[in-house]
């Protein structure tokens, strides 16, 4: 398994941004795709952005299509969040997640075998 650590997480204004970043261990990350989720109070785990292995190709939940920005680097062992015009909906647990092989194939929490602790992000209005 991949050792996974977020961090970035705070508090912000809407409209604000803030970087999430995720410290992977343990394993070659290059061999994984890497999501993001988030999980609000009293309400399920749900899938934010993934990316591929190599960066070439990502994925967006349509509520944060155009506002937020997932990227990686292999060579850091390092998988990023760039949020922007950030909302009062987007405030939530962030939780980075290691699929099982290297390509994009469902987003859903089962699909991704290895996450980390979560940071938390509070948007306030």
């Amino acid at each position: 398994q991949v050792q996974l650590v977020e961090s970035g997480g705070g508090s912000v204004q809407a409209g604000g941004s803030l970087r999430l970043s995720c410290a992977a261990s343990g394993r070659i990350i290059s061999n994984y795709a890497m999501a993001w989720f988030r999980q609000a109070p009293g309400k399920e785990r749900e899938f934010v952005a993934v990316i591929n292995w190599s960066g070439s190709n990502s994925v967006y939940a349509d509520s944060v299509k155009g506002r937020f920005t997932i990227s990686r680097d292999n060579a850091k062992s390092a998988m990023y969040l760039q949020m922007s015009s950030l909302k009062f909906e987007d405030t939530a647990v962030y939780y980075c997640a290691a699929a099982g092989g290297p390509h994009i194939t469902r987003m859903s929490p089962d699909t991704f075998g290895s996450w980390g602790q979560g940071t938390q992000v509070t948007v306030s209005s």
